[in-house]
């Protein structure tokens, strides 16, 4: 881990600790929806692109793609190691 990263962990550490509860339950609750269903959004775009009478490849093989892509992009955050 980079020291920049274990910067952001610990100011995100520290802003969830002072946080109303409440509401880092709320992110906590969001993050984790967000997370859960991303990659099996993305694989069911996947796999519909195959069963669509279109050729494959077309705009659900490109939504799947946006899906993995932000499926990435949350897996490189400091939040989910802090919450």
């Amino acid at each position: 881990m980079t020291e920049e990263s274990r910067n952001a962990t610990e100011t995100l550490r520290r802003i969830f600790r002072d946080m109303d509860p409440a509401k880092a339950q709320e992110i906590r609750q969001c993050y984790y929806a967000v997370m859960d269903n991303l990659r099996p959004l993305a694989d069911l775009l996947e796999i519909e692109d195959l069963n669509t009478g279109d050729e494959p490849g077309g705009i659900l093989i490109h939504e799947h793609l946006l899906a993995i892509t932000a499926f990435d992009a949350m897996s490189r955050s400091q939040l989910g190691a802090v919450l």
